[in-house]
């Protein structure tokens, strides 16, 4: 069965940098888009940055101009380059991926960021 696995959550101060990544058992051509999102204590689950197959990216308001979404076919892996942390982006951030024709969602096990002095 496909599996995705995060990695690279950490503690940082505000201000620094982490990439978080997502790694696939199979081929990230499984699926037509991947994702990131995330879950900050007491609150629901939101989309972070999305990018399709055709490499089309789409991004939360509040972190447009700071997060980029990428994606390494050769290395079947995603990740999310993080920059100007704020403590609102402490969160567990979770992976997806929906796979081609069975529109089947696949998550992540999530990563906890957190960003505080």
């Amino acid at each position: 069965q496909v599996q995705l696995v995060e990695s690279g959550g950490a503690l940082v101060q505000p201000g620094g940098s982490l990439t978080l990544s997502c790694a696939a058992s199979g081929s990230v051509f499984l699926f037509s888009v991947m994702g990131w999102y995330r879950q900050a204590p007491g609150k629901e689950r939101e989309l972070v940055a999305t990018i399709t197959s055709g490499s089309n990216t789409n991004y939360a308001d509040s972190v447009k101009g700071r997060f980029t979404i990428s994606r390494d076919n050769a290395k079947n892996t995603l990740y999310l380059q993080m920059n100007s942390l704020k403590p609102e982006d402490t969160a567990v951030y979770y992976c997806n991926g929906r796979q081609r024709l069975t529109l089947h969602d696949f998550w992540g096990q999530g990563t906890q960021v957190t960003v505080s002095s």
